[in-house]
This record gives C-alpha cells, structure tokens and sequence, in this order.
C-alpha cells in the first residue's frame, strides 16, 4: 500500500489492521503531538481500561511543514534502540507492542499516567531518590552491551552497520555542536546574555574544545546511544505505589561516544538547578549528577567481568571510564550552551519570571565544563566550579 501520514481518524481502521484492536466501535482517539517532528495519537476505549499509543515519523518536520524535510527514517532508528534497550533495561521504557517500518510507526505503551520529568521539576518537584540512579543503570546497561566489552566484534560491526542515522546526527553536530559558536539564522538569546553569546562566538580556546567534542562526537564509535537523553525524554511517577521512570523518544539513536547521553541528562540536570536557585527553592537537584554517575560507573563495573575480551583488563577500565567522565562533561556543557544561545531552549529558564541571571550562570558553567573538563575530576569538583560562580 506504501507510506501514508495517518490522520485521527485513520487509526482506528489502522490499529485493527495490524491486530492491536478488534472492537474499533469501542475506540477514541485523540491527538497529543507535542513534539517538533512527529506525530503522537492516544487511543482508549470507554471503559478506560484499555489504552495504546502510536507514533508516526513525518517526512518533514512537524512544526514546520513540508518546507523543513526530513525523512522518516529516524522512526528505524528508535524501533532498533527500543529493541535494545528492551533486552537490558526493560523497565525503563515503553512496552512496544509494533512497529510498521512501511508506515514509520511505533505502537506502544501509553504512559500518560506518568508525567515528564521537565514538566514536574519546573513546577517545582524533586527529582526523587530513584530518577538519576535508574537513568544511570540504564545508560550503563545500554552502552556496556553495546560496546566492543558486551558484544562480539562481527555482532558490533552489524551493529554500527544498521544504526547509521546520518540525518539526525547532523541536526546535532550543526545545533549544538558548531552553530551556537557562530553566526548563523538558527540562533537566537535574551538580549540580557547578547554579550555573552559575542564572547563565545570570539572566544577561541572555547571554540577549539567544542571542535575536539564535534570531532569525538563524529568518529567515536563506543555504544549505542539514546542521543537525545533530556529531562524532556523522561517520564516519572508511580504505579501501584512504586516509582516509575520511563525513557522514550530514541529515534537519535546511533553508535557514538557513551559520554554524549550522560552529558546531555547532566546538563539538564545542572540547567535544572539554576532554575530552582532563581526561584529560592533548591531541592535535590544538585545531586543529580553525582547520583547518576555512581549508578552508571557501579553498574559498568560489575558488567565487567562478563567482557568478551579479557585482553582489556581493570586497569585499562579506570581508564576508560576517566575518559567517559570528561567527555559527559564536555557534551554537558555543549548542551547547556546550545539551550540558551543557540536553536531550541529550555522551558526551564525561558519561563523564569526573570531569566537572565540563570541563565547567564548556565552559559558561565557549560564554558567551565567544556574548557575545564580535564581538571574536573569528580562531581565534587563540578560542584565546586558551580559553587565559584557566585
């Protein structure tokens, strides 16, 4: 039949078709599309009792229409990581019921019983003692299993072979790896921080760091990738009593360096914290990172033993392992940059009832982390650097 972009009411007849619903007389449809690229229905019965959601992969980018193209075949890219991470890290994602490669559509668990992370915490929640440690297990899990130390070197190259996801990885290395230091249409600041966005477009020792970043985010094969692990990519709270943390939306899925994921969840974290500092009402966001990273390097450590190859021995993992850490610091610091001075923002700061001091720490930190990155050895040390920001 080929690809068609589904409508609201098209899913019932579809749903059917592809053996997840046979009573279509009992079914409501509804759509949640929230995101810039694809499209998100929910479909119920009346009873409540029963709920599916679907994804579809636009040939463009939703929020802009047929004049942003891009193909659809980043919806491969999230149906193979969902069929990875399901082997390590099950709990932690959405239950996929199908994917239509011909339609570039998931059907999957509906978690709008849970609410995301970003949402929660800029109205003022905590993290909560499980979010940044599960985040870091599954991180672990992912990439360890991934890596040269979890599979065999021909499961490996198979592997990198079908993950090649050229077109969003481009979207990453032009947004927040090279624009944000540049002059170019995409960017854009409060003009409280104007001086600061010139200062780093001129500030050359910055630019030659996020170049070595651009250059490892390219060329480092290490493990598969969420690619795109925000507090916008997660969803918490609780089911029968018993908290709940969900990743989803992995379609910036490919095989690159395991330090890009955790760089991306810290600087949320970090962007996190100014927002509650700005509002007097720090929680315990300032743990987050030192939390996830314990959970990551403790659940690494004891995957170890299991290495395929026992020429890489202990010694070499305390090195790698240093190399993951200042390159997740690196990648934090390009994150946070890029969310204030370059294309997309953060709710966090841009609903701030005056977000230019948050902000202006948030730029200051993400240099520090990029330009630092080697001296800063431990979380204490981050926690240090943000402390001396005043």
């Amino acid at each position: 039949m080929g690809y068609r972009i589904l409508e609201t009411d098209d899913i019932p007849a579809y749903l059917r078709e592809r053996g997840h619903w046979e009573d279509v007389g009992d079914i409501h449809v509804r759509e949640v599309s929230d995101g810039n690229v694809n499209r998100v229905f929910l479909a119920s019965n009346a009873a409540g009792t029963r709920s599916l959601a679907l994804k579809q992969a636009l040939p463009w980018v939703r929020v802009a229409g047929p004049s942003w193209p891009l193909s659809p075949d980043r919806a491969h890219a999230e149906a193979r990581a969902y069929e990875q991470l399901a082997k390590v890290a099950p709990e932690e994602i959405p239950g996929i019921h199908g994917y239509d490669p011909e339609n570039y559509a998931l059907v999957m668990e509906d978690l709008s019983d849970l609410e995301v992370l970003r949402t929660l915490l800029n109205e003022g929640a905590a993290y909560g003692p499980q979010t940044s440690p599960q985040i870091g297990r599954l991180v672990a899990r992912l990439s360890f299993a991934t890596s040269d130390f979890g599979m065999s070197s021909a499961e490996r190259k198979a592997l990198i072979a079908v993950s090649v996801n050229p077109e969003l990885c481009k979207i990453t290395e032009d947004v927040v790896l090279s624009e944000p230091y540049i002059e170019h249409e995409h960017n854009h600041w409060h003009e409280g921080v104007a001086d600061l966005a010139a200062e780093f477009r001129a500030d050359a020792r910055l630019r030659t760091e996020v170049a070595d970043l651009r250059h490892v985010f390219m060329t480092s094969a290490q493990a598969l990738l969420h690619g795109d692990l925000h507090t916008g990519s997660i969803m918490v709270g609780e089911r029968e009593g018993a908290p709940v943390v969900r990743v989803f939306d992995p379609e910036f899925s490919f095989v690159g360096p395991i330090g890009f994921d955790l760089g991306l969840y810290w600087a949320n974290a970090l962007v996190s914290e100014e927002r509650a500092r700005a509002l007097g009402r720090l929680t315990d966001h300032a743990d987050q990172l030192l939390l996830s990273w314990e959970a990551f390097e403790t659940e690494f450590r004891s995957l170890w033993p299991t290495r395929a190859d026992t020429f890489f021995d202990d010694a070499y993992l305390d090195r790698f392992l240093a190399r993951v850490w200042t390159e997740s610091l690196g990648f934090a610091g390009t994150e946070i940059i890029r969310r204030i001075i370059g294309f997309a923002h953060l709710t966090d700061l841009t609903t701030l009832p005056d977000p230019v001091p948050a902000s202006r720490r948030s730029l200051l930190l993400g240099r520090e982390l990029i330009v630092r990155r080697e001296e800063l050895t431990s979380p204490q040390a981050v926690r240090d650097a943000v402390a001396s920001l005043g």
